[in-house]
């Protein structure tokens, strides 16, 4: 390769790579020690922060520096990044559909011809359906929760808890370690280990103010969980909620947890399938029963017997119109 061909291969592993090792990056690229450290000068004059270790097990690491250079990227890691920022643009994140459009942008107006032909058309054959309705997300505090978790920074913020039992909300100071984000539908939770209280806990995002972090760092613990997705799910499904679901459905538990998804516990055997969900409303339950493809019993609650009857009657009324007996 020459110089500019190899100072790109050069500048594409260190982006995917957050350590590497000096005789492993030289092989990369067939040159030798002392040309990697040349060309590597020569990213430094150009504004890439690379962070060299000397020694037998030295290497090389490129770090954030003041200001964003240029990025290389993949066919398919750009065509990742274009779809991601569409979705928010379309109000997938709300609070970022501005920003999003801005930075789509400038992500299309630089993709090569091919690249921008595969996104014309994924935009042109896509149709979307938002989400709506989910609290609006500050961009700068979601970017301030991601860092944190990601270099594993003590944060401090300010925490206001819904009302319950007819108190009113509370607003306290919270410290915690920030272990990942986990988004689900409309709504972003923080994953963190609370100091002051000495165990894991789920924050909705939308709920955080006035986020700080320290300049520290602290040690991952272990979170008692398989994932942060599934800890969040747990949390919700311990929550007291206004309906307590219960739906057994003439079908395999399989059919009804390919609807369902994450969001409702299903069990039972084969031909019948018991879906039990908490929620604060009753527009989840009837999106099940829509979508699952089998005659269904609603044990729990009253109000969504109610609310099943209504929509019955209502579909009724709106079929076709019977032919009058006279014609």
């Amino acid at each position: 390769m020459n110089t500019s061909a190899r100072m790109l291969r050069l500048l594409s592993l260190l982006q995917t790579h957050r350590y590497w090792p000096g005789g492993e990056l030289a092989g990369r690229l067939e040159v030798s020690p002392r040309t990697l450290r040349r060309d590597v000068d020569r990213l430094r004059e150009l504004g890439y922060v690379v962070d060299a270790v000397r020694g037998v097990a030295g290497g090389y690491q490129l770090r954030a520096g003041g200001q964003l250079p240029p990025l290389l990227l993949e066919d398919e890691e750009a065509v990742a990044i274009a779809v991601s920022l569409q979705s928010s643009a379309a109000g997938g994140t709300p609070g970022m559909e501005e920003t999003a459009v801005q930075a789509l942008s400038k992500v299309i107006a630089l993709m090569p011809p091919r690249l921008r032909r595969q996104m014309d058309a994924l935009r042109s054959q896509t149709e979307r359906l938002p989400w709506s309705g989910g609290p609006a997300l500050d961009p700068g505090l979601l970017s301030t929760l991601a860092q944190a978790c990601r270099d594993c920074e003590p944060l401090h913020f300010t925490y206001t808890a819904p009302p319950r039992d007819g108190r009113s909300a509370e607003t306290t100071d919270r410290w915690v370690e920030p272990h990942r984000m986990v988004s689900m539908g409309r709504r972003w939770y923080l994953v963190a280990y609370d100091r002051d209280r000495q165990d894991w806990r789920s924050f909705r995002v939308d709920r955080i103010s006035e986020p700080r972090t320290t300049g520290q760092t602290f040690r991952q613990r272990e979170l008692p969980a398989a994932d942060a997705l599934s800890f969040v799910q747990s949390g919700i499904r311990r929550m007291p909620q206004r309906y307590a679901v219960r739906i057994v459905f003439d079908a395999d538990p399989a059919d009804v947890t390919a609807v369902a998804g994450h969001w409702a516990a299903v069990s039972g055997t084969p031909g019948r399938a018991v879906l039990e969900m908490n929620v604060d409303t009753l527009e989840w339950p009837m999106f099940m029963l829509a979508n699952v493809d089998a005659d269904f019993t609603v044990e729990s609650p009253p109000e969504l017997v109610t609310v099943v009857g209504a929509a019955a009657a209502r579909f009724g009324r709106s079929g076709p119109a019977r032919a009058h007996p006279d014609v």
